[in-house]
């Protein structure tokens, strides 16, 4: 039997090898004498028995106990002892570029009362296990977080949480549901992601900063709201053990965080996002400060009102902040703003001048004809920017100064003046108002710290229901109107006038051309009339040297034709004397006669008249119809005839 088997060829050898082999392998396995590591986990070896028994205290052998051992395995063939060790393969811890791992201690020194977190001031190494054991490492939620990368931890002792996974032994159902809590609250806080401040969200400016609340370290004094800033050692909070080092509080801090990114333990510290604090131009914020040590008052003596201190003190800060944008804690603080510009407050319902007014309504005024009509009116006022810190400190906030002080001080200036004036005088005389007004307010807003600019007075109204002022009104109104029908009619007559103007100045327009040709007609005669103006005023010259030549001449021709005819005269004087003397005797009525026919004769030869008219009409008879001629004739027949009567007479 034996020769038939040892007669049998190689192949009857290589099976029997390869069972062989397969058995070796099988048992190998079995009893755990062989294990093999790919290159991305770690095995985790558990020793099932030792001489040294189990382990007494701790969830890890550290001196060669049966138990999780402290010691990983990494990846490739790892050879022991048959049936005494048992391996537990398990995956590398990853953290997330960008993200954050917490770490739990499962084993280690119990946390002291008031301690939070796991103290890694001495042990901050969560590779060596057996360092971290050894050295005093805290079980629990440790301070120390993992940045983003590969990390080598035993899982035996440490659970891992990152944003996509839990890295830890099987746990029980108490441990799975301690640290399903912590998961949700990791997820509730965004724990796993840094604290990012950006300055630009999206096309809008963020004006965020943190406010940091830590949860861990020795409490605050009595009487404190906020942690003080201890300096910026800790590296804004990213350092826990640093931050407790130089002093560090819990609580909500005094410190803020501005742009940037932090990797801050979320267990040890919270970040709660507020809005920088902005102060616009033509303002100025009065701090009130929740925190700080105690200041001196630097109000002086003659300010009763309350305290200021300086910048840092608890208090009402003396100096205000001026325009900008300031990364303030307002949990450590309030910031009042206070207008430095001319603000108006307005007493009249539905409107509103400012930010402060809108509480304020028409004041209700009693006038002295037992009127009660509603005044609105306006009020300017400025703040000094170096007393806004008095204003704040007196008052709380400029809203209360108008609500609670403004408004009754001008309510009541107002109505004490309305019981001095009827409703119609006070409508007539609100120009004569608003001047007393500003006068005498502008002392009263100077013992607020304030600065009166100007008051501006209203049209009275009634009150809903009351007929009697519109009736008035109404009056006044009808008034008004017929003055204004006067003033209509007198604008009218005007315009008339003016028309007619305008349709002169049109149909002159119309005839500008023959206008212009009758200018230039006008303007030649006028000329021309000038011209002969011209001449006849020095023909008049002329004449008027030939009259002056004529009048001397004949002055000096009139002179000597007198003389000549004084001469004529006196020589003709004698000659009558002296036939007046001849003919006093008897032949006076001769020489008479002659007398007047030589006159009469002179007379025809000066005129010219012919002796014997042309044409001749009537009889002769010495009638109406007879000439002088015949008149002639008749002296001369008269004369001859007393001649001869003379003859006969000397005869006789």
């Amino acid at each position: 039997m034996l020769s038939e088997v040892l007669g049998q060829g190689p192949l009857f050898y290589i099976v029997i090898l390869l069972a062989v082999l397969g058995l070796v392998t099988l048992f190998a396995f079995v009893s755990g004498m062989v294990r093999y590591i790919p290159n991305d986990r770690v095995g985790v070896v558990e020793k099932l028995w030792s001489p040294k028994g189990s382990v007494q205290s701790g969830l890890l052998a550290l001196h060669g106990e049966a138990g999780f051992q402290p010691e990983l395995l990494r990846g490739g063939f790892h050879f022991f002892p048959p049936f005494q060790y048992k391996v537990h393969m398990h995956q590398m811890v990853s953290v997330t570029q960008g993200k954050l791992g917490y770490v739990f201690a499962r084993d280690g020194v119990d946390l002291p009362a008031g301690q939070t977190l796991a103290d890694n001031a001495r042990v901050s190494n969560f590779l060596d296990v057996r360092g971290f054991l050894q050295g005093g490492g805290q079980k629990g939620p440790q301070r120390k977080v993992l940045r983003e990368g590969t990390h080598i931890i035993n899982p035996a002792l440490f659970v891992v949480m990152t944003q996509e996974a839990t890295y830890a032994m099987a746990l029980n159902a108490m441990e799975a549901a301690y640290y399903e809590k912590m998961r949700d609250l990791l997820d509730e806080r965004n724990a796993f992601s840094p604290v990012v401040i950006k300055e630009i969200q999206g096309q809008h400016e963020s004006d965020q900063l943190a406010v940091v609340t830590v949860m861990d370290g020795p409490a605050l004094p009595k009487d404190e709201l906020l942690a003080p800033d201890v300096g910026d050692k800790h590296n804004s909070f990213q350092e826990p053990e640093l931050f407790l080092a130089s002093g560090g509080k819990r609580g909500r801090q005094e410190r803020v965080l501005v742009e940037g990114t932090y990797y801050i333990n979320r267990l040890f510290a919270t970040v709660e996002f507020i809005k920088k604090t902005v102060i616009p131009v033509g303002f100025v914020g009065v701090v009130v400060s929740y925190t700080g040590r105690k200041g001196t008052d630097t109000s002086g003596a003659e300010y009763s009102h309350g305290e200021l201190v300086e910048t840092g003190c608890r208090g009402v800060w003396r100096d205000a902040l001026m325009p900008g944008k300031y990364a303030f804690n307002t949990y450590a603080g309030k910031i009042e703003l206070v207008p430095t510009t001319n603000f108006v407050l307005m007493w009249q319902s539905g409107e509103s001048g400012s930010s402060f007014d809108g509480n304020l309504r028409e004041i209700t005024l009693i006038t002295k004809d037992a009127f009660e009509p509603q005044l609105p009116l306006s009020v300017v006022v400025h703040i000094d920017y170096r007393k806004a810190p008095m204003v704040v400190q007196r008052f709380g906030n400029v809203k209360q100064l108008v609500e609670q002080t403004l408004d009754p001080m001008v309510s009541s200036y107002f109505k004490n003046v309305s019981q001095t004036r009827t409703f119609i005088e006070l409508i007539q005389s609100r120009s004569e108002l608003q001047a007393n007004a500003s006068v005498d307010m502008r002392e009263r807003f100077l013992a607020y710290s304030l600065e009166f600019q100007e008051v501006l007075i209203g049209t009275p109204k009634p009150q809903n229901g009351d007929t009697k002022i519109e009736n008035i009104m109404s009056q006044l109104r009808d008034r008004q109107i017929a003055r204004e029908q006067v003033e209509t009619y007198a604008q009218k007559q005007i315009a008339a006038d003016k028309q007619r103007e305008l349709n002169e100045a049109e149909r002159r327009a119309e005839k500008q051309s023959e206008l212009t040709a009758s200018l230039v007609d006008i303007s030649i005669k006028e000329n021309h009339g000038a011209a002969l103006v011209k001449a006849a005023e020095k023909r008049r010259q002329e004449i008027e040297a030939l009259a002056q030549a004529e009048k001397f001449r004949q002055e000096m021709e009139g002179s000597g034709r007198a003389s000549a005819i004084k001469a004529v005269g006196e020589a003709e004087a004698a000659a009558i004397k002296a036939k007046s003397e001849a003919l006093e005797g008897e032949g006076s009525d001769k020489q008479l006669m002659q007398t007047v026919m030589l006159r009469l004769a002179e007379a025809f030869e000066a005129a010219k008249v012919p002796l014997v008219p042309q044409i001749q009409l009537g009889g002769s008879g010495g009638g109406q119809d007879s000439n002088a001629f015949s008149t002639l004739l008749s002296l001369m027949s008269s004369l001859k005839a007393q001649e001869l009567a003379e003859g006969s007479r000397a005869k006789v």
